[in-house]
């Protein structure tokens, strides 16, 4: 793990100026160009070989030639090859690689398609009952292939063939249609007889034909046996003694003729099922004035006459079936049929009009729910044979019921025997995925069980740490393989999915508690050891060795309990992030030029020399003030200068602290002298004022003048703690008469006070009370807390408690007194700070 890190340790811990190369590092250097220039003449002079390209990617180390190369690696097992030789190796050319097989590997599953849709127009091509709904479905799957050059011609030509057969079958529906509306009219049509039949016998010799149509199979079953009849009943009709006959009306007979040529087209664009809905159409447009026609001789009786309800009910009848809403004229006649009522002979044959009106069209949609329904079984027993898959399979055959269902509703209820074939052919194609699922449940179940296992082991082991303990390297081992045997599982139900997943992961954590605990810690060590490797100074000698002793640590403690991997890598990154920007920083410090560091060696040379030279006049305040100056102009030189070179830097470094240290040492020596006179002033001062408080509580005799003599002949202290103090003083002699009991009641009264007051300051200041005083320093500690936090002002400073301390009456013993000055020496040593 920590090689690269000694490496580069090794690479940086070099003299500054890089070290000229040996003869075996240019010989080398000149062989590897020489093998670049040789292998890059090799990839230019390629020119498509493959093999020789798939060589030289394998062989050569330079990733340019290798990129260079892959571009004449075209045919998959090539491709292959080279991207299982590179794939940790080279990513571009492994990008290069697998984005050619992808787009192999597209072109064959394009392929696969077309050849698929080609063979599926074939197998239309030989069957004899064509329908435009199987044309139109090779369309849309045709439509979502993308462009194959080598089967777009072939499947042109079959498409081209299905087009003309379906042509056909609409030219020939077209022309019985055609002859059956002329045979119709014959008998009206006003011929002589004579030509009438010769007329007749001409459809008759037509008929044959028709039958021996290549694609009379694909016609509706009922259309050549309605021509044979229709040319029976002209033929009766023709050779039968004359009658009087009311001629059917031209508009009626032509709207019959358009419509069964509507039908005709309504199938060759969406199949059986819109044929049937137009010729309804068609018989309903042929009915309309032939009805017009009748009401029109035959006027509508008062309703007064019948039932009216009766009436408007027959004309929604008559309504439903001029919309072509079958279902509802169905239920119209199901209530005139309940209700029946006495009807004139008008109203009576109207309404017998409509019912064969109605018979008329259910039996055209009949029909053509039947062709659809015969559509939909064929489909279904073709999807064997599609090979799909089991989901699509299920929904393949999921659709084909609801489509079923749906013709149920338009056409009314299938044959038993027809609905039997279907649902036989539903089951059987159903099978494969009915086991496929049932398979899939199988391995859910299976998977749950063993999921239910694997928690069990877990709860267990999770019970066995918290009992006897266990070792924590071998627990996170543990949790890490139930982890991947978890991940492992299979499919699970996805509700019980759910529930065992919450099961295990709470089971897990019970388990790895502990474990958690302690990788805490240890990570809070890992960042500690982070800190450490970014505290240290790039430019100090002894960096890398405190760098590896920092990675050994490192890999200590990895090796002693390893972190989850997540956080391990982060932290590592980290880890390796800061040893790098030392590494980084040493080498720039490194290769830095050497006559800008001979400058700066020059200009620290010239420093430490007036540092060395330098005197100062003056008193005590003058010399201080002269010597810091010197010091800070001195400092801001020296690291203004830059870095000097690194075999001078201890000589000139040494000499400039010696030289500072000497200055130092002048102002120290100054300092010391100030603040030992103002330290013992303050300290005699204070010791002789609580002396005065002592002796005035204690009633012995006080001679005012000679402590007077005492304060005279201490120095001044010249500051608020003269002031502070004198005033003290002054106070105590003033109470030696008159006052004395009071003023030695008041120091009583102040020791307690005064002992919070410097429990309070020792708080402030940082100083130890000792362990007799933990207890109130606890309690005082939270009262100075609390206070801050109602107030919201800034906390008074060490420097002004001592004063009012000091400038607080109050009796002292030797303990307090101690404690008192342990503080001056505190705050004082701060403020000389």
């Amino acid at each position: 793990m920590f090689d690269f890190l000694f490496k580069r340790a090794t690479e940086t811990s070099a003299v500054p100026t890089a070290p000229a190369a040996s003869p075996e590092q240019d010989a080398a250097t000149a062989a590897t160009a020489s093998r670049r220039d040789e292998q890059t003449q090799r990839a230019s002079a390629l020119n498509g070989n493959e093999a020789a390209a798939v060589a030289l990617i394998l062989e050569s180390e330079f990733a340019g030639v290798r990129l260079s190369a892959a571009e004449h690696v075209q045919s998959q097992p090539a491709l292959e090859q080279v991207l299982h030789a590179v794939r940790n190796t080279d990513r571009r050319v492994a990008k290069l690689m697998q984005g050619r097989l992808d787009a192999i590997r597209y072109q064959h599953a394009e392929q696969q398609k077309a050849q698929a849709c080609l063979d599926h127009a074939q197998r239309l091509l030989a069957d004899e009952k064509l329908t435009p709904n199987q044309v139109a479905e090779l369309d849309r799957q045709w439509q979502v292939v993308a462009e194959v050059p080598t089967l777009a011609g072939a499947y042109a030509s079959a498409r081209a063939a299905l087009a003309a057969r379906l042509e056909a079958q609409v030219s020939l529906q077209r022309t019985i249609i055609d002859a059956m509306a002329e045979l119709r009219k014959l008998p009206q049509a006003g011929l002589p007889t004579e030509e009438a039949l010769q007329a007749l016998e001409r459809h008759a010799a037509a008929q044959a034909d028709y039958q021996a149509s290549p694609e009379h199979k694909a016609l509706p079953r009922h259309l050549l046996s309605d021509f044979a009849a229709a040319i029976d009943q002209a033929r009766a009709a023709l050779t039968a003694p004359p009658k009087p006959t009311v001629a059917p009306a031209p508009a009626a007979a032509q709207a019959n003729a358009n419509a069964h040529a509507g039908a005709t087209a309504a199938e060759d664009a969406g199949g059986p099922t819109a044929a049937a809905e137009a010729v309804a159409g068609g018989d309903r447009a042929s009915a309309a004035p032939a009805a017009a026609a009748k009401q029109a001789k035959q006027p509508k009786p008062a309703p007064k006459e019948t039932d009216k309800k009766f009436l408007e009910t027959m004309d929604a009848l008559e309504a439903a079936l001029e919309q072509g809403q079958l279902h509802a004229a169905a239920e119209h006649d199901k209530w005139l049929r309940d209700h029946k009522t006495r009807l004139n002979q008008a109203q009576t044959d109207h309404l017998n009009h409509v019912r064969a009106e109605l018979k008329r069209l259910g039996d055209w949609a009949r029909w053509g729910g039947n062709v659809s329904r015969e559509e939909l079984v064929k489909a279904v027993e073709e999807l064997p044979a599609q090979k799909l898959a089991m989901s699509e399979l299920a929904k393949k055959v999921g659709s084909m019921r609801d489509r079923w269902k749906a013709l149920d509703a338009v056409s009314g209820h299938a044959p038993k025997s027809l609905w039997e074939r279907f649902d036989a052919a539903c089951t059987s194609a159903y099978a494969p995925a009915a086991a496929h699922f049932k398979q899939l449940a199988d391995e859910r179940h299976a998977n749950a069980a063993k999921a239910q296992a694997l928690i069990s082991e877990t709860q267990a082991l999770a019970e066995s740490v918290a009992n006897d303990g266990a070792d924590l390297k071998n627990v996170a081992a543990a949790g890490q393989r139930l982890r991947q045997m978890w991940g492992r599982l299979g499919t699970i139900d996805r509700k019980e999915k759910r529930k065992l997943d919450h099961t295990f992961d709470k089971v897990l954590a019970n388990m790895l508690a502990p474990l958690s605990e302690q990788r805490k810690v240890e990570a809070a060590k890992r960042e500690q050891l982070i800190v450490e490797a970014e505290a240290l100074e790039p430019s100090d000698r002894h960096t890398l060795e405190k760098l590896r002793r920092l990675q050994e640590r490192w890999q200590e403690q990895a090796k002693a309990l390893p972190l989850e991997r997540k956080t391990e890598q982060a932290l590592w990154q980290r880890f390796r992030a800061a040893c790098d920007a030392i590494f980084a920083r040493r080498k720039e410090t490194a290769h830095a030029a050497d006559h800008e560091r001979k400058e700066h060696l020059h200009a620290r040379e010239a420093i430490c020399k007036q540092l060395e030279e330098a005197t100062f006049s003056g008193d005590d305040k003058a010399q201080q003030a002269a010597i810091a100056k010197a010091l800070k102009d001195a400092a801001s030189a020296w690291n203004a200068s830059g870095t000097v070179p690194r075999a001078a830097e201890a000589r000139i470094g040494q000499r400039y602290h010696n030289a500072v240290g000497k200055v130092q040492a002048q102002a120290d020596a100054i300092k010391r002298r100030a603040g030992a006179a103002q330290a013992n002033a303050l300290r005699d001062k204070l010791r002789l004022t609580q002396a005065l408080e002592s002796d005035l509580a204690s009633g012995a005799a006080i001679d005012a003048a000679g402590w007077q003599a005492k304060w005279a002949e201490l120095p001044s202290l010249g500051n608020d703690y003269e002031r502070a103090l004198q005033g003290r003083f002054n106070a105590a002699l003033a109470a030696v008469d008159g006052k004395r009991s009071a003023y030695a009641a008041q120091l009583e009264s102040n020791r307690a006070k005064l002992l919070d007051e410097i429990l309070r300051l020792e708080i402030v200041a940082g100083v130890d009370s000792g362990a007799e005083f933990a207890r109130e320093r606890l309690k005082m500690q939270v009262e100075v807390l609390q206070s801050s936090l109602k107030s919201g002002q800034k906390p008074q400073s060490a420097s002004a408690a001592y004063l009012q301390l000091c400038a607080m009456p109050a009796l002292a013993d030797a303990r307090t007194a101690s404690r008192i000055e342990q503080l001056f020496r505190r705050i004082g040593a701060s403020e000389r700070a």
